[in-house]
């Protein structure tokens, strides 16, 4: 199983342009949270799921429009890739480097 917790430095490239983000993940007596921050907003994780190298959650961010993400990706040591889901906007890419760990 991989090792999501750490800080990561995210792109995330959207429809309406690039989103450079910062996650925070943490791992705890098995449980996993997380905090989403951009220049704009800071949203919390929630519905977190870990399978194997996988991780996929839930964001409700209000910039750049009122949305709930879903985020599906794939830790290999200090990468991350996957992408990002908005309602019936197409997925986003991502991508993220583990800066430090937490």
């Amino acid at each position: 199983m991989a090792t999501f917790a750490g800080s990561w430095d995210v792109t995330i490239d959207t429809p309406i342009g690039t989103i450079a983000a910062v996650f925070d993940i943490t791992e705890q007596d098995g449980s996993i949270s997380g905090v989403g921050r951009t220049d704009a907003e800071t949203v919390d994780f929630y519905d977190v799921v870990a399978d194997g190298d996988q991780l996929t959650w839930l964001q409700d961010v209000t910039t750049p429009m009122k949305l709930t993400l879903k985020f599906v990706i794939t830790v290999e040591r200090d990468t991350m890739i996957g992408t990002s889901k908005a309602g019936i906007f197409p997925a986003s890419k991502v991508h993220g480097s583990r800066t430090s760990a937490l």
